[in-house]
């Protein structure tokens, strides 16, 4: 797995499905990024996330930054907290992005049904068509440490291991954003994900 440099400015879109934390992760990750005096803008879109749907979060950080969404090929980084989530979202990647995946599946009503197939080689395709692809099995992860609701912030912590955002004090950021009854948890998960990448 290469490196990835310090990264101080960038598109980070992150997608998953309604109730995997996506959102709480962006916002987590928005303010460690304001912390180090990156301007930030944070867009969300919920469709039918509470049905199952696609949730998608963009997060734009830089010198100076005026729109907070990202365009189809701006991406730098494309977070997946859901495998087929990572093939619908990744036309928005920039040639030579990377992209972050959970390795969970989610499988639709379509699915359940019996009406389609859950395609069973996702993470061979997307490494064809990605050079950079770090696999997470964050579920199990999170699993592993009580609550698999963690794996949003199992997820956030290989993220920021890869981005080298190491000079923010991001349990500190985590105390301020996550509740505190479920702050232990997450610290747990986060420091899980950076060890994990």
């Amino acid at each position: 797995m290469t490196e990835m440099k310090a990264v101080r400015s960038g598109n980070i879109l992150l997608v998953g499905v309604g109730g995997q934390g996506t959102i709480l992760a962006s916002k987590v990750l928005s303010e460690g990024l304001l912390r180090v005096g990156c301007d930030v803008k944070m867009s969300e879109i919920h469709g039918m996330s509470q049905r199952g749907g696609s949730v998608t979060t963009h997060v734009r950080f830089g010198g100076s930054v005026y729109s907070p969404v990202i365009c189809e090929r701006e991406a730098d980084i494309l977070v997946a907290f859901e495998k087929v989530e990572a093939v619908r979202w990744l036309s928005y990647m920039r040639p030579g992005g990377t992209l972050v995946v959970n390795d969970h599946e989610i499988r639709p009503l379509s699915v359940l049904t019996g009406a389609a197939v859950y395609p069973g080689d996702i993470l061979e395709r997307l490494r064809g068509l990605v050079p950079d692809v770090r696999v997470v099995n964050a579920a199990r992860i999170a699993s592993d440490l009580g609550n698999v609701k963690a794996q949003n912030i199992v997820l956030l912590g290989a993220l920021v291991r890869g981005m080298k955002l190491d000079d923010i004090d991001w349990r500190d950021v985590l105390k301020e954003i996550i509740p505190q009854r479920m702050y232990d948890l997450n610290a747990r998960a986060f420091e899980a994900g950076q060890s994990s990448s």
